[in-house]
C-alpha cells in the first residue's frame, strides 16, 4: 500500500511540473535555453567531453540544441538517443550531423532514422560516451532526478551500479522544476550534476 501511495504521488507531481514547464511562454522558452547554455559551457564535464549526446525537447522540455554548433566549432562529436529496436525501453546513441536522416518514434519526438545503414554504423552504447545530457520532469538540491517514468534513461544506464569507467551524466530543466527533495529508488541513475537556466546543483553523496 505504501508503495502505492508513493506511486499517485510521484504521478501527481510529474503532472504539475509538466504543467510548469508547459505554461512557459515561447519568449520565456528561448530565453532559458540561452541561459542553459551560458551555464552549460562553464561546465568542466561539458568542456572537457569528446563525445556528448543530447536531446531534441518535446512538451516543453528546456532546449539543449543551441549548445551544438558550439561543441562542433571544438569538434566534439554530438549524439541523439534512439529507441533501440526489439528491446523494451533501451537507447542506442546515435552521431547527429546537419543532414542526418531524421524520423519521429512512436512518442512522435524526432531521432536519426535507422533505416540508413549509415546511421546504424554510427551508433554507440551509452558507456562509449563522455557526457550525456539528459531530460528530466524534477529534480532536486542533491541532483537527484524525476524522470518521465518510461525508465529509458535508467535501463540504458544500468551499467553504472557496476565498477567501471562512466560517462557524466547532467541532467537539464528549467529551475521551476526544482523541488524540495525527491525520492531515490534502487534503480535510479545518480546524475553527476543538474543544470537550470538559472544555475546548478552538485550531486553531494
Amino acid at each position: 500500500m505504501e508503495s502505492l501511495h508513493r506511486d499517485d504521488e510521484k504521478r501527481t507531481l510529474r503532472r504539475f511540473l509538466r504543467r510548469q514547464r508547459q505554461a512557459l511562454s515561447e519568449h520565456e522558452q528561448r530565453l532559458a535555453a540561452q541561459r542553459l547554455c551560458h551555464q552549460l559551457k562553464a561546465l568542466p564535464e561539458i568542456r572537457r567531453a569528446k563525445r556528448i549526446s543530447l536531446y531534441l525537447p518535446v512538451n516543453g522540455e528546456i532546449d539543449p540544441t543551441p549548445l551544438i554548433e558550439w561543441l562542433r566549432k571544438r569538434r566534439v562529436e554530438v549524439y541523439l538517443p534512439v529507441l533501440r529496436p526489439f528491446s523494451a525501453n533501451v537507447l542506442w546513441f546515435v552521431a547527429y550531423q546537419r543532414d542526418t536522416p531524421m524520423v519521429r518514434n512512436r512518442f512522435n519526438i524526432w531521432e536519426p532514422d535507422m533505416r540508413f545503414s549509415a546511421q546504424r554504423q554510427n551508433r554507440l552504447p551509452a558507456w562509449a560516451l563522455d557526457t550525456l545530457i539528459v531530460p528530466l520532469v524534477g529534480y532536486d538540491a542533491n541532483a537527484n532526478r524525476m524522470g518521465m517514468g518510461g525508465g529509458f534513461y535508467d535501463r540504458s544506464l544500468a551499467f553504472m551500479h557496476r565498477p567501471g569507467p562512466s560517462p557524466n551524466l547532467i541532467g537539464v530543466a528549467h529551475a521551476c522544476q526544482q523541488v524540495a527533495s525527491l525520492p531515490v529508488e534502487p534503480w535510479d541513475v545518480p546524475l553527476t550534476a543538474v543544470v537550470s537556466d538559472q544555475g546548478y546543483v552538485r550531486r553531494t553523496r
